[in-house]
């Protein structure tokens, strides 16, 4: 008996069992061969290296000019009864924001550049490659380059003395959803986007969505009615989960946002798959 995945153009014999420990994670996503398009990326930026620390330095320039004088300016801030300084306050705020910036750089720009000007994509349907492994290959290079922009974030912040309790070490995991999901949704709009000029609309949802995501500020100095937006948006979700496991504080209400990250990541997933599908297939 065979059962043949067309996302992966191929044939899974049920009866071997050496195939059958062959199957990944990928796989049953429908990208068995995922992992090459991964691969791909790793071997292109081996040598530009350097573009990956792009966006690694604005969260981190915050950070620093933050602790160096707007926080002597500033005083404590409470969270959930207790006073923290301030850059402990915003420190996990920039840790998310740099998750995402991470995930929507390639997520955007540079799958734009090659959907629509290198036709890079055409190129590897060419191959045993499907359009299941182009989309969640691209989505692992993301969410990888995410994860190092975190990972590496998180470390200055031990360094400056920026992590409250060792429940931070959750940050990580945490960050990576956060990566996770903004990486699905960005590659789902660019399969959207006719011209560069349509990327202006990127740029008018990351400024509000860095400022008026509690990064800076509680939520609580907001009005009312800001407050209800706030809390729809996708970045407040990532701030206050890395925030939480920053300062050991647990609640039920957590899983919530966690749902709705994994929620954007699966209907980002599904969306890219069907409209790459649509854009690069006969």
């Amino acid at each position: 008996m065979t059962t043949t995945s067309s996302g992966s153009n191929a044939t899974i014999d049920q009866r071997s069992p050496g195939v059958a420990a062959r199957i990944t994670p990928l796989a049953l996503l429908g990208g068995r061969h995922a992992s090459r398009v991964l691969e791909r990326n790793i071997l292109v930026y081996r040598r530009s290296w350097i573009f990956i620390l792009s966006g690694f330095f604005e969260p981190l320039f915050y950070l620093l000019s933050i602790g160096v004088g707007l926080s002597h300016l500033v005083g404590p801030i409470n969270v959930d009864g207790r006073e923290i300084p301030y850059t402990a306050f915003v420190a996990p705020g920039l840790l998310a924001s740099s998750a995402m910036n991470g995930a929507m750089l390639d997520s955007t720009f540079l799958v734009f550049f090659k959907l629509k000007i290198a036709k890079t994509y055409d190129a590897m349907l060419s191959t045993p490659l499907g359009v299941s492994d182009v989309a969640l290959g691209e989505l692992s290079w993301c969410v990888l380059r995410g994860a190092l922009y975190s990972g590496a974030f998180l470390a200055i912040m031990a360094i400056l003395g920026y992590i409250v309790t060792p429940w931070a070490v959750l940050c990580w995991p945490a960050a990576i959803l956060i990566s996770l999901a903004f990486a699905s949704a960005g590659m789902a709009g660019t399969t959207y986007m006719r011209t560069w000029q349509d990327f202006d609309m990127v740029s008018l949802a990351f400024i509000p969505l860095f400022l008026f995501s509690a990064t800076f500020y509680p939520l609580t100095v907001y009005p009312g009615w800001l407050q209800a937006v706030v809390r729809c948006t996708p970045l407040y979700q990532g701030v206050v989960l890395v925030r939480a496991a920053d300062l050991g504080i647990f609640a039920w209400t957590l899983l919530l946002h966690i749902a709705y990250l994994v929620v954007m990541a699966v209907v980002g997933v599904m969306i890219t798959r069907r409209r790459l599908g649509a854009l690069l297939l006969p």
